[in-house]
């Protein structure tokens, strides 16, 4: 049982369980707390929007935050404060081998590199990561960054974090954390839908009780029935993906010698 809330209400709701006596743990990855019972059995999720901190639920002060979307070969990135988009970038690059379907990153993996195609697939591949970090340092040195919502895939984090223009944060980075929804083509409408959802709160029932495994959360949304009765969405867009992992630290992924290519597709400018 999942359901939305707004974020005021999310923010009243995260100020009313740190003041009660509900035994809970804030998962700073995910952005959540686990509402547990007195023996420690997992009872409900509660997401916390982006725009509300944890730390300084009363009072938060403006959120700056970035939300970063990543396919093969489809980015979008974009700067937020407050919940509003100040600027933001699509990035797309040839990097799908057409016949099969597959990156070019996944086939070398398994075939190895091949022929002048396939460099060229390498070399997009490298600047297509390069540009979207050179970005990534315009919005780190202008602006404070409170959080960096992220959205990319496993096989992919490693050319992200070992590009030739680094990130301006590491893999271990505090303000990180996962975005838990299925994410389409990366392109300025997913990610305006992402920050639309990001800027909810969402509980999560764990249990066949639902919210009333939890008494004081069950009496909280009764007295605010009417600002967070919005429905889940459907299963496929709250799947989960694995967008953090450390896995990829055992693979040994040489990509020094990848080819760099020309890519484009500028959105907006940056100012």
């Amino acid at each position: 049982m999942n359901r939305f809330i707004p974020g005021p209400v999310a923010a009243t709701l995260l100020q009313f369980l740190r003041s009660s006596s509900i035994r809970q743990v804030y998962d700073p990855e995910r952005h959540r707390l686990l509402l547990m019972d007195e023996n420690g059995r997992e009872l409900v999720y509660f997401r916390l929007p982006i725009t509300t901190s944890y730390l300084n639920a009363e009072g938060d002060p403006k959120q700056h935050y970035v939300i970063l979307l990543i396919q093969a070969g489809h980015c979008a990135l974009g700067y937020f404060e407050n919940g509003q988009c100040m600027n933001h970038k699509v990035y797309r690059s040839y990097m799908v081998r057409q016949k099969q379907g597959k990156s070019q990153i996944k086939y070398l993996k398994t075939k190895g590199k091949s022929r002048a195609g396939s460099r060229v697939r390498l070399g997009e591949t490298a600047e297509f990561f390069d540009n979207i970090n050179t970005r990534l340092q315009d919005y780190f040195e202008a602006h404070r960054i409170d959080r960096i919502a992220l959205s990319c895939s496993k096989t992919l984090l490693p050319y992200l974090y070992s590009a030739a223009i680094p990130t301006p944060f590491n893999k271990r980075d505090p303000r990180l954390f996962r975005i838990p929804k299925h994410i389409h083509t990366p392109t300025y409408e997913v990610l305006l839908d992402a920050n639309r959802f990001l800027q909810r709160g969402e509980l999560i029932a764990l249990t066949e009780a639902g919210f009333a495994a939890v008494p004081a959360l069950q009496e909280f949304l009764q007295q605010h029935a009417n600002d967070s009765t919005e429905e889940a969405e459907s299963p496929d867009d709250m799947a989960d993906e694995v967008y953090l992992s450390d896995d990829w630290e055992d693979e040994d992924l040489d990509i020094a010698d990848y080819l760099d290519d020309e890519e484009d597709d500028d959105i907006v400018e940056w100012d």
